[in-house]
């Protein structure tokens, strides 16, 4: 029999909170899962369906429920089955962050906590979604209808199919109702979403190297246009600015208030300064730095200058009095003439070889007083040598003598006696 266990995918497991975001689009967190008494504030629960799809359930059987638990919800018909994502005060905080108006909104009861048979239900119903969106795409083609099918999600009782479509414009799809209730034997209903949405809802990764925003937390989508581009001056290359929707990408939004902030405080793009050199025509703005770039061509980059906003400002001042500044770059106080100090001659350009003569010349003394240092004592030596030797021979020669002498009585004995 097969188990369903939740993922514990999670930069800490020990957490509750930090339960089942593994897989998941558009995960949370609920922080406050470890304060048993936040969890009382409110019976609304946060279940998630397939994908992105969510909704909120009120819990009136008054269910021990937490993150990453399988529940059986109230369907039109039958029941369906989800994953609790978030319970207690946060899931107030998330109906406010998602603009969402409870008076309007048909809250569904929880009826329990899903069965096994339940989820093995569930699971055979979710085999046959993609058989199912492939078959729904030949039926448009065939009706010749101006749509795509995105994305199918079944009910977990099989007794409803949702078949997400996208389109250009109105698409009379009456027919095509028909069709899929013949071929499916269940009740159709059809859902238009956006480029955006179903970006998110199948996932992926940016340019960026991260999961995409919108199947990750980003869920209210507004239109992007390339202004926004232009205000961060950014390149409106569509190759570059296009995202996996092919539609521009949401996170060119993101900054346009610091930058629209920020340019407040900015001289006009049409801005021409006049000076004595010529008109300065504006080519690019530092927003954030305040430097701006001007260049002496309206149509070139020629003589490209950057100067500092309170510098753009001044000369504007000056302009509106009729006069001109002699340069960008330099102000009226300050001297034309070149101010610089004659050095030449003060120090000599062979300084360091002096120096390194006379170490060198230290360095070769020393050397030439060991190897005479060494000489004297090796003459010194071969001195004492021949010292010695003189002096061997002579006692040699005492000796030799002293023996003739003694030697002498004997041999004229023997001389007589012969």
């Amino acid at each position: 029999m097969q188990q369903y266990i939740l993922n514990q995918g999670t930069s800490n497991p020990g957490v509750a909170g930090f339960k089942g975001n593994t897989n998941q689009k558009l995960p949370v967190v609920n922080w406050l899962a470890d304060l048993p008494e936040t969890q009382q504030e409110s019976k609304l629960v946060e279940v998630q369906f397939k994908n992105t799809h969510k909704g909120y359930f009120i819990n009136s059987n008054d269910i021990i429920l937490s993150k990453g638990d399988w529940v059986a919800v109230e369907a039109s018909p039958g029941h369906d089955v989800g994953v609790v994502t978030l319970t207690g005060r946060l899931v107030l905080l998330q109906i406010k962050k998602n603009h969402i108006n409870m008076e309007r909104y048909e809250v569904k009861r929880i009826y329990r906590k899903a069965r096994q048979s339940d989820l093995e239900k569930y699971e055979e119903f979710k085999a046959k979604e993609y058989s199912a969106m492939i078959r729904a795409r030949q039926v448009t083609q065939e009706l010749h209808l101006d749509m795509k099918i995105s994305d199918v999600e079944y009910q977990a009782d099989g007794n409803k199919a949702i078949f997400y479509y996208i389109a250009d414009g109105r698409v009379d799809f009456r027919q095509l109702i028909k069709v899929l209730a013949d071929i499916f034997r269940t009740r159709i209903e059809m859902r238009q979403i956006g480029s955006r949405q179903e970006a998110g809802r199948i996932g992926g990764i940016g340019p960026c190297g991260r999961e995409l925003c919108c199947a990750t937390w980003h869920n209210n989508f507004i239109t992007v246009s390339t202004s926004a581009a232009r205000i961060q001056n950014i390149s409106t290359n569509p190759l570059k600015l296009a995202g996996q929707c092919a539609k521009i990408k949401c996170c060119v939004n993101y900054e346009v208030p610091a930058y629209k902030d920020a340019i407040k405080n900015l001289p006009p793009h049409s801005t021409v300064l006049n000076t004595m050199e010529g008109d300065f025509y504006h080519i690019k703005t530092d927003i954030f730095n305040g430097i701006m770039t001007f260049s002496s061509s309206p149509n070139s980059n020629a003589n490209l200058t950057s100067i500092p906003v309170s510098r753009v400002n001044e000369i504007i001042s000056i302009n509106k009095r009729g006069e001109k500044v002699p340069s960008l770059t330099q102000k009226e106080s300050e001297k034309t003439g070149i101010d610089y100090k004659n050095v030449v001659g003060q120090d000599s350009l062979t300084r360091f070889d002096k120096d390194k003569r006379k170490k060198n010349g230290r360095n070769k003394g020393n050397k030439n007083n060991g190897k005479i240092g060494k000489n004297n004592k090796n003459a010194d030596e071969n001195k004492g040598n021949n010292d010695n030797k003189e002096s061997r021979k002579n006692d040699k020669k005492k000796n030799n003598s002293q023996q003739n002498r003694e030697n002498a009585p004997e041999n004229i004995n023997n001389n007589k006696s012969s």
